[in-house]
């Protein structure tokens, strides 16, 4: 009887191990779905900027299928490999391999998104000096007085419209300018509607 008691007692022991030994999936869910949301922030991987929430919700939901499909994947393989596993234990390790692989993959992607990003940003100074060059020649004196608080829209690739402040708010003063030329070439819009109700027509 007592054999059978320690014998018991082994096992269990042996049980808590490779449950402690197998712990490490959730509460590594927990963190890297934390430092992904600040990786998103900082290192986009599509788009020029991430916010806190929506890359929580993103790594969050891309963080649970690495788990599941992945994790669940990876756990089997893991226990015809090593069938003295627990299955608990196999689908943990194979889980935290997967946050592992995942977080990987967003760095991977978000210093492949970088230079685009940076492009963007140089393209969009371009436009706006040149904004700027072009009213201090052609644009009134309202809005050379107002041509810092100037909004512009991407129309298309190397191509933004900019609207400077007028004396009628509902009239803007509207530019078009194409970046893809060196210097960028700035013509004036014809249509002097505001971005924020201004439908795309140049493409």
């Amino acid at each position: 009887m007592r054999d059978l008691d320690r014998q018991q007692g082994a096992q269990g022991l042996r049980r808590l191990r490779w449950r402690l030994r197998g712990a490490w999936l959730w509460p590594t869910f927990v963190v890297a779905t934390v430092l992904e949301m600040v990786l998103l922030h900082v290192l986009p991987v599509q788009g020029d900027s991430t916010g806190w929430v929506a890359g929580l919700l993103a790594a969050g939901c891309l963080n649970l299928l690495a788990v599941v499909v992945v994790g669940g994947a990876g756990g089997l393989v893991l226990r015809r490999r090593r069938p003295d596993l627990p299955k608990v234990v196999a689908d943990d390790y194979a889980g935290t391999v997967a946050l592992g692989l995942m977080a990987a993959a967003l760095v991977i992607a978000g210093l492949v998104h970088a230079p685009r990003i940076a492009a963007e940003e140089e393209a969009f100074a371009e436009q706006s000096l040149a904004v700027r060059g072009w009213v201090a020649r052609h644009g009134d004196a309202y809005a050379q007085a107002h041509v810092g608080a100037a909004d512009s829209v991407m129309l298309d690739e190397d191509l933004y419209r900019t609207c400077v402040p007028a004396r009628d708010p509902k009239r803007p003063l509207c530019l078009i300018v194409d970046t893809g030329n060196s210097p960028p070439s700035v013509r004036r819009d014809p249509s002097r509607e505001p971005n924020s109700g201004f439908v795309p027509r140049y493409r």
